[in-house]
């Protein structure tokens, strides 16, 4: 962070580097005259203009850095501590935030050592000094306190990925998830632990506007009160638990769930270092052997002449997952073609939040080794009825369909068609089908690797009086 230096230290570095020039300037007792002059001019004014900032101190390198970050707004909770040394009596502490995306309004200070002997007086910010506050701390007693100081940024954001490793036969995946924290809020975090907030917090102003709006202006209290909340959450009131998922993976670096109310936080093993403009993939997780379930789907009104491919299976204990909930990410997944394992590319998608329990379908795009083919082989109108004048009032509609489902793979599928039937419908046929809801049913055919199935279906539409009212 960037801790502004006193006002005299910077007067007199100035000073300093004009007296230097004096050096190298000629002998010429005119010219040497004139630069003294001006250097005591120099000395006398900052004394001026520093007196009303005497015993000022900045703030020395942080000891710790602490990193919550929520993924559902632009939202940072920074904890920091640092070793100060106090005098007794009142000390005068500057903290600045040039060119980051520091919420001013939401700092705060307290000490960790000597809590009782320290207090803030006040807090306000310089006039003339940009970007910079200065608290007034009572300290009755001398020497080093621990401090900590703690605001909000935004700028630090967090995703989700994940990738999945299907077995040859898709009956079973190796599932693995990693978060990636990217820094762009104009600070350097160096040594942090870095903790990932799932759940949604409302704010009603954006930190990044709170950022950079005028020193000490007074934000909407609903903002505040949230912010309240979100420090309220970070005090450590959680309870710990481990997911199922951690047993796997690899030691060198872990990440802790803890759940309190709506919120669930991830925090990562360790510490790193996080400079601005900085992106790292941190691993989370990786579980062996998850169930799975391949599963095609044809529907004319949804995918066209497509055949869409999707991986099923459930975040639960069962499943070997299911101790925490699943954040918002993007799925890569991946099949072995072979038994050597041979890696082949299955498709991309995005999955939103996932509950414990919750069953998931990834859609991995269209599969052209799997293919349905509807053809109508017959249409009639029959049971025509005619009103006294001789208009047609009611009629029924007859139409037979052959549907050919063929798949290429050298795997067993399952293939989910589904027809739509507006109107007032009988449907016959031989094959076992389900009503999905008053205009649509769906037939599951299980296919045998390079096999091909054929079965057809008869529906009556009835319209006009034919219809049933």
């Amino acid at each position: 962070m960037q801790h502004a230096k006193t006002v005299s230290e910077k007067v007199g570095e100035w000073v300093s580097g004009r007296l230097a020039r004096v050096s190298s300037l000629t002998h010429s007792p005119t010219h040497f005259l004139t630069y003294q002059f001006v250097a005591c001019a120099l000395v006398l004014s900052s004394a001026l203009i520093a007196n009303a900032r005497i015993n000022v101190v900045t703030l020395p390198d942080r000891d710790t850095v602490q990193l919550t970050i929520y993924n559902s707004v632009d939202l940072t909770l920074v904890k920091e501590t640092r070793h100060l040394t106090f005098k007794k009596g009142i000390n005068k502490l500057e903290f600045s935030w040039a060119n980051t995306l520091i919420d001013p309004t939401s700092v705060e200070f307290k000490a960790l050592t000597h809590a009782d002997e320290v207090e803030v007086m006040d807090t306000s910010f310089p006039p003339r000094v940009a970007n910079t506050l200065e608290w007034r701390i009572n300290s009755e007693f001398a020497g080093e306190v621990v401090v900590e100081i703690r605001y909000f940024t935004s700028g630090i954001s967090w995703s989700a990925d994940y990738v999945c490793e299907a077995n040859k036969n898709e009956t079973a995946m190796d599932f693995s998830g990693a978060v990636r924290v990217t820094n762009k809020s104009g600070e350097d975090y160096e040594n942090a632990q870095v903790r990932l907030v799932v759940g949604v917090v409302r704010l009603v102003e954006e930190v990044v506007a709170l950022a950079r709006r005028q020193s000490g202006e007074k934000k909407d209290a609903s903002t505040s009160e949230v912010l309240s909340k979100a420090m309220a959450m970070d005090s450590g009131r959680f309870s710990r638990m481990r997911g199922g998922a951690m047993d796997a993976l690899d030691r060198a670096k872990e990440i802790t769930k803890e759940s309190l109310s709506e919120y669930f936080i991830f925090t990562v093993e360790g510490r790193d270092t996080i400079p601005n403009g900085w992106a790292k993939r941190l691993p989370s997780f990786k579980t062996e052997a998850v169930p799975l379930t391949s599963y095609y789907k044809f529907e004319k009104e949804r995918f066209g002449d497509r055949v869409m491919r999707y991986y099923q299976f459930t975040n639960s204990v069962a499943n070997k997952l299911g101790k925490e909930p699943l954040p918002d990410g993007a799925v890569k997944a991946f099949r072995f073609a072979s038994d050597d394992r041979l890696y082949a590319f299955v498709g991309r998608t995005a999955v939103k939040y996932i509950p414990i329990n919750e069953f998931v379908e990834l859609e991995l795009g269209n599969d052209l080794e799997v293919s349905v083919k509807p053809v109508l082989m017959d249409w009639q109108k029959t049971d025509i009825a005619f009103s006294n004048n001789g208009n047609v009032r009611g009629w029924t509609t007859k139409e037979t369909w052959e549907i050919e489902v063929q798949n290429s793979k050298d795997i067993p599928v399952v293939v989910d068609i589904r027809r739509t039937f507006p109107g007032d419908w009988t449907l016959t046929t031989t094959q076992k089908y389900e009503n999905v809801d008053k205009a649509k049913v769906k037939f599951i055919l299980p296919l045998a690797a390079r096999g091909k199935q054929k079965f057809n279906y008869e529906v009556a539409t009835r319209h006009g009086t034919n219809a049933q009212r």
